[in-house]
């Protein structure tokens, strides 16, 4: 064995040009990332094996690989450049020259500590962030992952795409969390009837569905706005489903506005409508609107102020 290692530091000595030094150096390197990377796969292993909730492992799995990789990168710099005061040094040297060569790493990586200690979002929430929405998915150092939602997909459904956004954003674009603080959103749903349908009772029908399909129908909503409230200036007065009235030119439209999971907002309102049309099939006097064309006569059709018919 003695003789294999100096037949291999005799050759690298010849057609390298490495001292011995440098090879005892790299040799200790490549023994260090060896351990280290051993111990990680096995306590990988070992927390597959005992762990059974996803989202455990996920974060017992990253913060080992950055403890092993602050480990692997003091242990070598140590190696190459002794102790402490030897490789800060070396440090302070090359970072001017790192600062500027390598300016979107290290906004990367200022923002990968920004996102760690301000937390404006963690792995699960959802976010929209530079005009892109998804599920945090994975963090790293340099970028994190969105299982990405919407884009061609209607409302808030996912595309199976994942996109891999540089943490760097997080200083040039606002960040909107659907999850975090106020776990809940609004959703509206219009419905439009013609001027001639009884649109109070349609009012009436619709506020009864909504209160069945609204995420308020616990105390829940109530104790995430108590709790938001701590943190962020959040008044919500009326959490209970509401419908707004206004006129448009086909017809009265009835805007229900109701509370839901931001992961549920397809499923909710594709319940409301199927109620909605189960409702207003058995009302004969509520009839949807559409654009149509008619044609009005004022003498037959209007009122008697107004050069129509006598009042009977």
């Amino acid at each position: 064995m003695h003789d294999f290692i100096q037949t291999v530091m005799t050759w690298s000595q010849d057609n390298l040009g490495l001292s011995p030094s440098v090879l005892a150096k790299l040799s200790k390197t490549l023994v260090v990332w060896v351990l280290f990377i051993g111990v990680q796969r096995v306590f990988r292993s070992v927390a597959d094996r005992r762990l059974d909730e996803v989202s455990r492992r996920y974060i017992v799995h990253k913060t080992f690989n950055y403890i092993t990789g602050i480990l692997i990168f003091i242990a070598t710099m140590i190696i190459w450049f002794g102790g402490f005061t030897g490789w800060t040094a070396y440090l302070g040297f090359v970072s001017a020259g790192l600062a500027i060569a390598l300016q979107d790493p290290l906004s990367n990586l200022a923002g990968w500590i920004f996102i760690n200690s301000r937390k404006p979002f963690v792995v699960g929430d959802r976010i929209e962030i530079g005009g892109i929405k998804g599920d945090v998915i994975d963090q790293r150092l340099f970028q994190f992952s969105l299982i990405e939602i919407g884009n061609w997909v209607d409302a808030d459904q996912s595309t199976g795409r994942i996109l891999h956004i540089p943490n760097g954003w997080v200083f040039k674009n606002a960040v909107a969390n659907f999850t975090a603080g106020f776990e809940f959103i609004w959703n509206e749903v219009p419905v439009m009837v013609t001027f001639e349908s009884d649109w109070k009772r349609a009012k009436e029908i619709l506020l009864e569905i909504a209160e069945r399909h609204s995420a308020v129908q616990s105390d829940k909503a109530a104790r995430q706005v108590r709790h938001a409230s701590r943190k962020y200036m959040i008044f919500f007065q009326h959490l209970t489903p509401i419908v707004w009235t206004s006129v448009a030119d086909s017809g009265v439209v009835l805007t229900l506005r109701y509370i839901c999971d931001p992961r549920k907002r397809r499923s909710s309102a594709t319940g409301i409508w199927e109620d909605v049309l189960t409702a207003f099939a058995e009302s004969p006097d509520i009839d949807f609107a559409y654009p149509t064309t008619r044609f009005y006569d004022n003498p037959t059709e209007g009122k008697p102020e107004t050069g129509g018919p006598p009042a009977p």
